[in-house]
């Protein structure tokens, strides 16, 4: 019968799999430095497994740059979803999106939009691609919904106005190295916002 942890004695960590090892130094090393600047023999160094794990669990780099782009997919799209839901005014729901994303712009390991980067190095049209333009489609989809929210009478234009503003953020931050872009682009989406979901003349 295994022993119970006790106040001495701790119950032992648990130590992440070959997946999550190989997943983990993969988002390092591929948003840092790029998909095709780093190899697979990087990877496989810095999470510490046989290259067989990396074959027998992804099947290719390919596979494994698509784990790494649905895993930020994921995680940011839930990021971006806790900020909204955390406020409960219409309009601060729609600019709780932008405030999530200029928390990163200051960090220092930030290097810009993975999702960008990664498509701009792959092929066009493949698994690369379409992970990327996932990604976008689920931005898209959540300022659609919080503009529909928010009372704008054309919530997809609404929505798509916004993603440009969103994308730029991305690029200002990344290219100026000025953390300090979030403001201006914050103070474009209210504007937009104002504009429109104001009451229409009757």
């Amino acid at each position: 019968m295994p022993a119970r942890a006790t106040a001495s004695t701790p119950p032992k960590a648990v130590k992440p799999s070959p997946r999550e090892r190989l997943l983990q130094a993969a988002s390092e090393l591929f948003y840092a430095e790029g998909v095709q600047s780093v190899g697979i023999d990087r990877v496989i160094e810095r999470a510490g497994v046989a290259k067989a794990s990396l074959y027998s669990t992804f099947g290719s780099k390919e596979q494994l740059v698509c784990a790494y782009l649905d895993a930020r997919h994921a995680k940011t799209l839930g990021r971006l979803r806790k900020a909204a839901d955390a406020v409960e005014d219409p309009v601060e729901r729609l600019l709780a999106v932008f405030d999530a994303q200029a928390q990163l712009f200051g960090a220092p390991d930030f290097h810009g939009c993975a999702f960008t980067a990664a498509a701009t190095e792959a092929p066009a049209g493949g698994r690369v691609d379409e992970a990327a333009e996932s990604y976008r489609r689920d931005i898209r989809a959540l300022f659609t919904e919080l503009a529909a929210d928010a009372g704008a009478p054309d919530p997809a234009l609404l929505a798509s106005q916004l993603q440009l503003i969103y994308d730029g953020g991305w690029l200002a931050a990344r290219m100026d190295h000025d953390p300090a872009i979030a403001a201006p682009e914050r103070a474009a989406a209210a504007a937009l916002i104002t504009a429109a979901t104001a009451p229409r003349p009757k």
